[in-house]
């Protein structure tokens, strides 16, 4: 069993020493964090092959590279986003400054999934060193190999007092969340999601939930199809469906349903092949609990395309399901695999309607050419983020904020939203002398008829 009030103590004694807070510290940590993962691309590479046999490309692309162009902006940015900040007095406060710092809260701890192991691991880790924090990073234990490999790299490039992993399954975890922490970022499911919050309650820990949910996209009559058939299967497949942002069903028009489900059945062909089973660069389901999962999953409606696997191998094929309604399973939850149900609509506010009666999806796309419908569906749905005519490419993009709502999280990283994730924005009010207005004082006469004049 870990010793979790060590580890916690160490981290804490070396913020204490006030390093951490020093910009060029921080900027010199992110450049030896992004020179480190370039020694060890090819090791990262193998290990996702062997945890969730990730293509290269595929690894590169979700896990890799999107750590070098955020390091690359955080590092650009910083020293703009770690200046104090003036804002405006108001007149009531006539010859005062204000201004907000940035404060980092202190050792953070951040609880990484194994969908994409290595990147949702480092993702907050860059804010939380951008921020001046120390960090325990607790990888998780379905994806042994990278985190091993995690382990290995943060200790390599880093004092372990200031940034740590702590590898273990449920009970590290659990003993991680019971010490004080400064800040919590936790990255998984909505049970344990709520479980991490309970706990962080108990400190009243601050937290960021990166939670997940059922995250719908709908097909419009007057969609390119060809486009959003290739985009969906795309966004769906990837990582064999593993993405909390992943399409997690679609709503079709009726009145393209045939040509749509033409055109996805042949973006899914081009995309894995005739044969994905045999595909060598198809991913596979994490574990053997998840795999028995998706194939109960199986049974719901009719399936028209997939529906084949190796539970040898631990893979499913890219499956489409129609005849599917709210009222089955696999509409309870979110499904998270390779597995594409699809319902048929002819009034999008019924959709619409359907959709708002569920817990808010993490993630929505809505594939239209007409762009004021667009607007108009993007007002009325609440979720975390998306895309019009496109899934899944929010996430790249360091100006946009990634987060859930509701059900699918709380708060929100990537880019600057990652420094201000783990600072605390301490308001300061620098007060003149020279000017003492009197009337805030209990003996002014007359000093509730002036502060009225001033705060009418």
């Amino acid at each position: 069993m870990i010793n979790s009030q060590s580890i916690i103590a160490n981290h804490q004694q070396f913020f204490a020493t006030g390093q951490t807070k020093d910009v060029s510290y921080r900027i010199k940590a992110l450049q030896s964090l992004k020179t480190s993962i370039k020694a060890n691309q090819e090791k990262i590479i193998d290990a996702l092959k062997q945890d969730l046999n990730k293509s290269e490309a595929e690894a590169f692309m979700t896990e890799i590279g999107y750590l070098y162009s955020e390091i690359d902006h955080v590092v650009k940015e910083l020293p703009k986003w770690v200046k104090r900040k003036k804002v405006k007095t108001p007149v009531t406060h006539t010859g005062s400054k204000s201004y907000i710092y940035q404060q980092p809260y202190g050792v953070v701890l951040i609880i990484a999934p194994w969908n994409y192991p290595f990147q949702l691991a480092l993702a907050p880790l860059i804010g939380a060193i951008a921020a001046g924090n120390c960090a325990v990073i607790k990888p998780s234990e379905y994806t042994p190999t990278t985190s091993a490999l995690l382990s290995e790299l943060i200790t390599t490039t880093f004092s372990e007092q200031y940034i740590s992993v702590v590898e273990g399954a449920v009970e590290t975890s659990k003993a991680l969340l019971e010490e004080n922490v400064d800040y919590i970022f936790f990255t998984g499911s909505v049970p344990v999601g709520r479980m991490v919050m309970e706990a962080a309650a108990q400190n009243l820990t601050p937290v960021t939930l990166e939670l997940g949910g059922k995250s719908p996209a709908i097909i419009d009559k007057d969609a390119n199809l060809s486009v959003a058939a290739k985009r969906v299967a795309w966004g769906k497949f990837t990582n064999a469906g593993q993405t909390c942002v992943a399409p997690d069903y679609l709503y079709v028009h009726e009145d393209v349903k045939h040509t749509f489900i033409s055109e996805l059945k042949q973006a899914i062909q081009s995309l894995y092949g005739e044969h994905p089973l045999e595909n060598l660069h198809f991913g596979r389901v994490v574990h053997e609990k998840h795999f028995d999962r998706l194939q109960g999953f199986l049974s719901n409606g009719t399936t028209i395309f997939g529906g084949k696997s190796k539970r040898e191998q631990l893979k499913i094929e890219p499956t489409l399901l129609i005849d599917i309604s709210w009222d089955d399973d696999i509409m309870q939850e979110e499904i998270f695999g390779p597995l594409l149900p699809i319902m048929y609509y002819q009034d999008l506010d019924d959709v619409l309607t359907g959709i708002e009666h569920h817990p808010n999806p993490l993630a929505f796309y809505f594939f239209s050419e007409n762009d004021a419908l667009a607007e108009e569906v993007i007002e009325k749905v609440s979720f975390g983020g998306g895309c019009i005519n496109d899934t899944m490419y929010h996430l790249a993009s360091p100006y946009l904020p990634f987060g859930g709502v509701g059900n699918s999280g709380m708060g929100a990283y990537h880019g600057k939203d990652s420094f201000l994730t783990f600072s605390h924005q301490k308001s300061v009010l620098k007060q003149t002398t020279s000017i003492d207005f009197p009337f805030r004082y209990p003996n002014r006469k007359n000093g509730l008829k002036l502060l009225k004049r001033f705060m009418k």
